[in-house]
C-alpha cells in the first residue's frame, strides 16, 4: 500500500505571506478567489476557502468560518478521529460461537458467526481474505474444537451494531445504491446485490435485468424500469428495506449506454453471509441439518429474510465463542475508504469507534462519540463540525473550512498522522483522474487530498507538501463550494484545480 509518511516533509526556507492593508492576505491565491467570487459560477454559489501553514501563516480566507455540506470530506474526520482514538493498528474481530453443546461431534445447537464490524468480510478488495480461504478457516476452527456435524442453524448475528442500518436522514433514493447500503455488524460483499442491465432497443421499451452476484433466491425483484433516450445516462435506483425481501428497480437506462453491472444495495447481508457458509459446509462434506438463519435487530432468530419468527436468538452474552478472526487493520480501512471514498466502510468506521468508545453503534451516539474524538485532538467540534453519519451521504452534515484546517493540522501531530496522511489521493491519480490537468504538475505533485461531491456540492481539503521543507512549512486548505449551478460543474472545477495549484505555488 503506498503511504505519505512524515518522511516526505524534510526541510526548506520558510515562507511568510504579507498581509493587505484590511487585514485580508496580499496573496495570488486570495486575489484570485476574490476575483472568481465576484462572477458566476461562485457569485451565486456559497464558495468557503482556508489554508493556512502550519506554522499559522494564513495564505487565503473567505467565508472560511461558514459552514457548508461536506460530502465526501467528512470521511477525513472519521478516519482521522478513529485512527487517533483507537490507533492504526487496532482490528475488528469475527468470531464463531454456539449455543447449546456438542456432544460425540455434534453441535447440538445453533452456530453463530457473530460480527464485530468488518466491512470487509466477501469483498474482492485487496486487504480481505479471500471468501474460500475464509470459509476454509472456519471450517477448520470448528474441526478443531471437536464440531464435525451441526444439528440446527447457521445464524448470521450482526446485533453488536444496535440501531437500524442506515442513518435515517439519508434520501431515499440514496439508500438502494451500493453507497448507501447501510450494515449491522455483520456483513457480506459490502452488502452489495448486483444487476447486469441493458438498454433496450428504443426509449420506452422494457430493459433487460438480470440479478447476478451474490444470489439472494429470497427476494422478489420487480421492474418499473425502462430505456430512457439517447444521452439521458442512467438514472436506475433499487427501492428496498429491510422489512420484507421485496424491491423494485424504478427509473430509466439510455438507449445509447453500453450493458453494465449495476451495483445496489442487499439488506440482508448477514444473512447472505449465514447462507453462503452453510453451502461451503455442506459442499465441503459437513452435514448440517438446519439452516440459514439471522438474528434481527429486535433479536428474532428468522430462517428467511421478512419471514416469520422461529425463536428469541441466544443472547451474544450466553454464546459460546471458540474462535475469532481479526479484520485487516484500522489503518488499511482507512486507506480504501479515502482512496475509494468508500461509504459502506467508512461507516463501519465511525460505529466501530462509537461502540467502543461509548458501549453502543446507534447513529443516536455516534455524533456525540465522534465529537469526543474529535475534542481529544485538540480541536473544538462546536467551532465548525455537525456530523450524523461517517461517509457525508447525509445532507444534514456540515463543516466550516476554517474547522476541517484546524482539524488536519492537528493530525499532523497524532500519532496516527503517518496512516491518515497516507490515506490521502492526489490529482490526477485513480478517481481524481483528470484533476488539475491543465495546471503545472509539478504543484499537483505536491498535493494530497480528499474530494466530497453531490449534486451541488464540490469539496477539496489535505496538504500542500513543500518541495524540500520543513514540516512546519505544510499548506493545510479546505476548499468548499455549495449549490451551484450543475450546468457550469466544468467552470467550478477549473476554478477548484487552479486554487489549489495557486496555494501549491506558495510553497
Amino acid at each position: 500500500m503506498k503511504r505519505l509518511t512524515v518522511s516526505i516533509f524534510l526541510c526548506c526556507i520558510w515562507t511568510i505571506a504579507a498581509f493587505a492593508g484590511d487585514g485580508r492576505p496580499d496573496t495570488r491565491i486570495q486575489a484570485y478567489i476574490e476575483e472568481i467570487a465576484a462572477s458566476e459560477p461562485m457569485a451565486s454559489a456559497q464558495l468557503g476557502v482556508k489554508a493556512v501553514g502550519l506554522d499559522g501563516t494564513v495564505y487565503a480566507d473567505w467565508s472560511s468560518g461558514r459552514r457548508f455540506q461536506p460530502a465526501s470530506n467528512a470521511k477525513l474526520i472519521t478516519t482521522g478521529a478513529v485512527l487517533n482514538e483507537l490507533g492504526p493498528d487496532a482490528k475488528m474481530e469475527t468470531a464463531l460461537a454456539y449455543s447449546g453443546k456438542i456432544e460425540d461431534g455434534t453441535l447440538k445447537g445453533d452456530l453463530y458467526i457473530v460480527g464485530g464490524g468488518d466491512p470487509t468480510l466477501g469483498t474482492k478488495d485487496s486487504i480481505a481474505v479471500n471468501l474460500q480461504t475464509l470459509f476454509g478457516q472456519w471450517k477448520k476452527a470448528l474441526e478443531s474444537n471437536g464440531i464435525h456435524r451441526i444439528d440446527g442453524n447457521v445464524v448470521g448475528d450482526g446485533r453488536w451494531f444496535e440501531g437500524q442500518g442506515e442513518h435515517p436522514s439519508w434520501l431515499y433514493e440514496d439508500i438502494g445504491t451500493y453507497y448507501g447500503a447501510g450494515m449491522d455488524a455483520l456483513s457480506f460483499y459490502r452488502n452489495i446485490q448486483e444487476f447486469r442491465v441493458s438498454a433496450g432497443p428504443a426509449a420506452g421499451t422494457p430493459l433487460q435485468v438480470q440479478p447476478q452476484y451474490p444470489e439472494t433466491p429470497w427476494m422478489t425483484f420487480t421492474y418499473d424500469c425502462s430505456t430512457g433516450v439517447a444521452g439521458s445516462g442512467d438514472k436506475l435506483y433499487l427501492y428496498t428495506t429491510d422489512l420484507a425481501p421485496v424491491a423494485e428497480l424504478r427509473g430509466t437506462f439510455a438507449s445509447d449506454r453500453m450493458p453494465k453491472t449495476l451495483e445496489c444495495s442487499n439488506k440482508f447481508g448477514s444473512y447472505t453471509l449465514a447462507h453462503y457458509f452453510l453451502r461451503s459446509l455442506t459442499s465441503a462434506g459437513m452435514e448440517v441439518s438446519g439452516k440459514a438463519a439471522y438474528a434481527d435487530r429486535k433479536g428474532m432468530l428468522r430462517t428467511e429474510p421478512g419471514g416469520p419468527v422461529l425463536r428469541k436468538a441466544a443472547e451474544q452474552s450466553a454464546l459460546t465463542r471458540f474462535a475469532s478472526f481479526k479484520s485487516p487493520s484500522l489503518a488499511r480501512i482507512a486507506y480504501i475508504t479515502n482512496q475509494r471514498s468508500d461509504n459502506f466502510y467508512a461507516e463501519a468506521l465511525l460505529r466501530f469507534l462509537s461502540k467502543k468508545k461509548k458501549g453502543s453503534a446507534d447513529y443516536s451516539v455516534c455524533p456525540s462519540a465522534l465529537s469526543d474524538a474529535v475534542r481529544r485532538l485538540g480541536v473544538d467540534p462546536n467551532q465548525g463540525m455537525y456530523m450524523v453519519d461517517g461517509s457525508g451521504l447525509s445532507r444534514k452534515n456540515s463543516l466550516s473550512p476554517a474547522f476541517m484546517c484546524s482539524f488536519l493540522s492537528a493530525m499532523m501531530h497524532s500519532p496516527a498522522c503517518e496512516a491518515f496522511a497516507g490515506s490521502l489521493t492526489q490529482p490526477g491519480k485513480g478517481s481524481q483522474v483528470g484533476r488539475m490537468r491543465a495546471e503545472d504538475q509539478s504543484c499537483a505533485a505536491r498535493i494530497y487530498y480528499k474530494s466530497g461531491s453531490m449534486d451541488g456540492v464540490r469539496c477539496y481539503s489535505g496538504y500542500v507538501v513543500p518541495q524540500d521543507g520543513l514540516k512546519e512549512d505544510i499548506i493545510v486548505f479546505s476548499i468548499m463550494v455549495n449549490n451551484f449551478d450543475s450546468s457550469l460543474q466544468w467552470k467550478v472545477m477549473s476554478q477548484i484545480d487552479r486554487m489549489m495549484a495557486l496555494i501549491a505555488l506558495e510553497n
